[in-house]
Order: structure tokens, then sequence, then C-alpha cells
């Protein structure tokens, strides 16, 4: 294997997001809500990494902060090598051609005003400013790429549905030809007949141009559909990180096994105990101390509740904060 192959298209350490909120009148103490608070991970070119976890979790923010919409509050983001944390507004700005992001309301994301033809041309316009010709060529060569008839280059986007609106947000992501894409949850809007339509063009195109994704769901059979890895979210912290295949197989995490009980499962002979968790997600702003997953986790000890599990290598690969996890190689 290549020098150029071992190097992660994208390296996240120790990334943490944190929004100040408002304290007590009587304490000079300051507050913050700790969204990500510490997640490292790396990406592959062409590779998947599903991000899930329940609503609450810091899925979100973290691939917005990795993008730098939101500015990270601590932590490093190495993309192709180069610190991305580091660059100035006008390396940024250039950058952004490289790091697309494809967002979860397909109705809110695309300005109103807007022709199709401008809305997918706009980064044309902001990156390349390419001759009008050339520029229109372009648009359409993108609109057929996702499957949008090009005679509608000339609509609002009011007059078309929900899953042809995600496709046009899709065409406005890769009309740069991107090397890195944050899916943040692009389908849970849609029906599930159009989430299928979406997930395979999802990757179709992946496949054709070599992407990257990071994809951010809550679903966890669209997750199992699409990713390579899958990375599990729990208050800002990362609970386990492990190849598909090898999570389905054998969850470590308590976390990861009452998700995975939760998936409906047709044929009653294999069946699972679903596993409730008891209580309600912490706030963000007041974690608990030690593990954060000790006032919900069924098999929680004292060890649980002052000492911060580090996320380690259980064999193969397959990462876990645990200091008690399930289902290990021999």
């Amino acid at each position: 294997m290549s020098e150029e192959n071992k190097t992660p298209l994208l390296e996240v350490k120790d990334l943490k997001k944190w929004f100040p909120a408002k304290s007590s009148p009587f304490s000079k103490e300051k507050v913050f809500i700790k969204a990500v608070d510490g997640v490292s991970f790396t990406l592959n070119a062409g590779e998947t990494l599903g991000v899930v976890g329940e609503s609450g979790c810091g899925k979100s923010t973290m691939g917005r902060s990795v993008l730098r919409l939101l500015e990270p509050t601590d932590g490093q983001v190495l993309f192709e090598g180069k610190d991305y944390t580091a660059l100035k507004s006008s390396e940024l700005a250039k950058s952004r051609s490289d790091l697309q992001i494809i967002f979860q309301d397909p109705y809110a994301s695309l300005d109103p005003r807007m022709t199709i033809g401008d809305i997918i041309g706009e980064p044309l316009d902001i990156q390349l400013k390419l001759p009008a010709k050339e520029r229109m060529e372009r648009v359409l060569k993108t609109m057929e790429r996702v499957g949008l008839n090009t005679r509608y280059v000339n609509r609002y986007p009011h007059e078309f549905s929900g899953g042809q609106r995600q496709r046009i947000g899709i065409a406005r992501a890769i009309v740069l030809g991107p090397k890195l894409m944050v899916c943040d949850e692009p389908v849970s809007a849609l029906d599930v007949s159009v989430q299928a339509q979406v997930l395979n063009l999802l990757m179709d195109l992946q496949k054709e141009m070599g992407m990257a994704y990071i994809f951010i769901s809550h679903d966890l059979s669209v997750i199992k559909h699409i990713s390579n890895r899958i990375m599990v979210m729990y208050l800002g912290h990362v609970v386990e990180l492990a190849d598909k295949d090898d999570l389905y197989k054998r969850t470590m995490h308590p976390y990861t096994t009452a998700l995975l009980s939760a998936i409906p499962v047709p044929d009653r002979k294999h069946k699972k105990e679903k596993i409730v968790l008891e209580g309600d997600l912490p706030s963000p702003a007041n974690p608990p101390s030690g593990c954060v997953f000790h006032t919900r986790c069924y098999k929680a000890q004292e060890i649980c509740k002052t000492q911060v599990p580090e996320l380690r290598d259980c064999g193969n690969g397959h990462c876990c904060a645990c200091h008690f996890p399930e289902n290990q190689p021999e």
C-alpha cells in the first residue's frame, strides 16, 4: 500500500464545541452547553462513516464543526494532512469546494427567491466565476447527474416535491466536485419510498466521484445500508466506533445494544428483547461525572460514576468507551 493510501482524507482530534449559556445571576461561574466534547475519528477517501445517536447527542453540531460552519471551541481537523481549523478566512473560502454539506430540511435549505439554475450555479459563481455558457452547461450536466429534468432549470423550489428538492440540494453540493460531503440526516424528512431513491443516488454518486461521506442519521437501518464504519455518539462523546458488520454482530457498549434492540424485526423467531433506557438524556450543560451514560446504564458500577472511560481498541479496530464492554473477542 502506498503512502498516499495510508494517509486519511480527514482526521479529527479531540474536537469540542461548547455554546455559552445563561448562568444564575447569583453565580460568576460561566456555564457552557457541551454539545461536542472531545470527538476523535479518521475518514479515508471514498469511505462512508455513519454517525448515529439520539436527538441532542451532538451529531449535527459535530458535522458542522468539522466543516467550520460552526467554529470549534477546541481540537483539530486535518483535511488531507493540513490543519483545517487554522485556515484564515480567505484560505477557508477557497477550500469550500472540497468540503460540502447536504442539509436535513429540503424546504428550508433552498432560497425560495432563486431559480434552480441559480441555486445550483451559485457555488460556481463564488469559486470559479465561469463564463455564462460554460456555467449553464455545468448546471445542466449536474441536474442530469442527480436525476432532475433540465427543462426545470428556471423553476423555483416551491414547484418541486420534497424528494426533488433534496436532489437540488445534492446537485448544489456536488457541482464543484467535492472530496468530502457531510450528509446531515438528508433523508429523514422524506417518504420511505423516496428515501430509498435518494440513498441509492448518494451511493451511485460516491462510486462515480470517489467522495467520502460523514452520514448523520438516527435511523439505524439507513446507517447500516450506506455506511462502511459506524460511530455511535452519546451526549457529545463517541461511545463506540467499528466496522458496520462487526458493530451489528457484536455490540460492545450498552448504549449501542439498547439502540439496536429498538430496531423492529419482522421475523418473530429472531426477535430480540427490547432494552428500554430509563430516564431522559442528561443536560449537556451539566453532564454526569465519570461515564456520561452511567445514569441510564443497566450495568453501571461505582467506577462508572467517577472515572471517564477512554475510547480504546477492544480488538480488530472495534473501539468502545466503556469500563465493562460486552462481546469482547477472546
